[in-house]
């Protein structure tokens, strides 16, 4: 599902119009960066959690040449699957 179509099944499951889905879904991702930035968990009951992950810096081979890299550290996302989602999908 891309954003548009996504967007589009907000619109019409919630009774609004595309421009407000639109709105409330980049509200949606801008307070979920924005916590996970912030180092926050962000949970949805019943659906997952979205949790910032600190990845140490290292060393990494460029697969191509062989040659190792440094890698900086950094952080990333990870999401959980909540309970209720995964019994809805099997």
């Amino acid at each position: 599902m891309t954003k548009a179509e996504l967007v589009t099944a907000i619109a019409e499951q919630a009774g609004l119009n595309k421009v407000q889905a639109k709105d409330a879904l980049e509200a949606f991702i801008a307070s979920v960066t924005g916590s996970l930035k912030s180092g926050k968990e962000v949970r949805l009951v019943g659906f997952g959690s979205f949790v910032p992950v600190k990845r140490a810096a290292g060393t990494a081979r460029n697969p191509r040449t062989g040659e190792t890299v440094k890698r900086a550290a950094s952080v990333t996302a990870r999401f959980r699957v909540g309970e209720a989602l995964k019994n809805s999908l099997n």
